[in-house]
């Protein structure tokens, strides 16, 4: 038997990946192995898929295993589901939305304004994991955000609020919310001046709300058990490495290809030049979820994309026939040029919808120039993770096919170069951050420009 300091579980929506690390408390940090399995959230119990990956695990080195610590990420059961209210959609509400979206959650109901009926009947339909208040910047309008206190503190389901709004009535929402019985984390306000985002404290926030309910979630109260560290959605596990991994190298950009969702992730300050044409403020950690595009469950919507008549002419088949090579581990040579098709196609759609772009508009004095959302256009490093890109024979071709001309509208890569996340450990890597960022990165960079 070996033991090992750390074992890391990634409990994925279709896979469980587990892997093992040593000597992380050094300087030179082992990646021990990885062993796979099939998740099993469908049955109410991940432990059974989990207890296959480390038999998988241990059957690669030949040998039974026993750990010091071991830690978890999850996006099985739907990930982390929260919904965000705020008081305007431009403003404290997009701030709230990166702030959720960074941490790792699927968001499933935004709103903006004053609560309606409607808004509260798809709340407590959608049941979500957290549900993040905000509105109002610091000592501005109050009305709005109490109403929607009140409103919430009518909940028939005890869902935890975190409130990351107007400081000035933090105490009266508190309060209010209280008196429903409602669990409530009072933060740093995420919009507290025009154009200011101030998203790190709820992201925070978010991860320890979800790791003290996550036992609440189906399937996941024998996880709790096993593990004795902490338990993170896995995309925000993917944001902290990329944070991470930004400081050694310079600015990034991260792809994450699943059988569900695509996410991309960016870490980059943006051009100067472009900067200085944004309408509005984008975070320097930024994360988008594309839930309509994966390569397995939602295959079909990648298709629907597409010019299927010539995708079948390239595999040489029939549409119907198209149904039959989509699998979760390719294994054939049409299977495999399926899936680097939908892969591409994933990766493209999720960065063009991911990046910002420049407009041109008209007012009294002419012609102006503006930029809106995320520039990517000087990042350095572009790079893939997830089973589809580290497993495809062409990823890093995928990812190159990125960069765009300069003369494109979309702020694009102009000159970025692709990394393969080989060992597929960057949602690890994230989680091993926390406690021991040294081994985190060591074990990164070797993954990336070692294999």
């Amino acid at each position: 038997m070996k033991t090992v300091d750390m074992l890391i579980a990634e409990i994925g929506s279709t896979t469980t990946v587990v892997n093992a690390f040593h000597s992380i408390d050094t300087d030179a940090p082992i990646f021990v192995g990885q062993g796979q399995a099939a998740t099993t959230a469908l049955t109410g119990d991940v432990t059974i898929g989990l207890y296959q990956a480390i038999a998988c695990l241990e059957k690669r080195l030949g040998m039974e295993l026993a750990w010091q610590e071991m830690v978890a990420s999850s996006s099985a059961a739907g990930g982390l589901r929260m919904t965000v209210h705020g008081l305007v959609y431009d403003m404290t509400v997009k701030a709230a939305q990166e702030a959720a979206l960074g941490a790792g959650a699927n968001i499933y109901w935004v709103t903006a304004g004053v609560l309606s009926d409607a808004d509260f009947d798809n709340i407590e339909r959608t049941k979500p994991n957290i549900i993040l208040l905000a509105g109002g910047v610091d000592y501005g309008e109050k009305a709005t955000v109490i109403a929607n206190a009140r409103r919430l503190s009518h909940l028939t389901c005890p869902i935890p609020i975190i409130y990351a709004g107007n400081r000035a009535v933090s105490d009266e929402v508190r309060q209010i919310l209280a008196t429903g019985g409602i669990s409530v984390t009072i933060v740093e306000n995420v919009y507290p001046r025009i154009d200011q985002l101030n998203i790190e404290p709820t992201r925070r926030e978010i991860h320890d709300v979800f790791e003290k309910h996550i036992v609440e979630a189906p399937g996941m109260q024998k996880i709790r058990q096993l593990v004795n560290g902490s338990i993170i959605p896995t995309p925000g596990a993917v944001m902290k490495a990329a944070q991470l991994l930004r400081e050694s190298i310079g600015d990034l950009m991260v792809l994450d290809v699943g059988g569900a969702t695509t996410d991309v992730h960016s870490v980059a300050e943006g051009n100067p030049e472009i900067t200085a044409m944004q309408v509005g403020p984008e975070p320097f950690a930024k994360r988008t979820v594309e839930g309509d595009l994966g390569v397995y469950v939602n295959a079909d919507n990648v298709l629907a994309l597409s010019d299927v008549n010539k995708l079948c002419k390239e595999l040489d088949c029939t549409s119907q026939e198209l149904t039959a090579l989509r699998t979760p581990l390719p294994a054939t040579d049409k299977e495999k040029r399926f899936a680097v098709y939908l892969t591409d196609m994933a990766v493209q759609t999720a960065v063009n919808r991911h990046v910002g772009n420049i407009e041109h508009i008209y007012g009294p004095t002419g012609r102006l120039t503006i930029a809106r959302g995320k520039d990517l256009t000087g990042i350095k490093w572009i790079i893939g993770t997830g089973g589809a890109l580290t497993r495809l024979p062409v990823g890093l071709d995928i990812l190159l096919n990125l960069n765009a001309s300069p003369s494109s509208n979309l702020l694009l890569p102009r000159q970025g170069q692709a990394l393969l996340d080989r060992d597929y450990i960057m949602a690890s890597a994230g989680m091993l951050a926390q406690k021991y960022p040294q081994a985190a990165l060591g074990i990164l960079r070797k993954s990336l420009f070692d294999n």
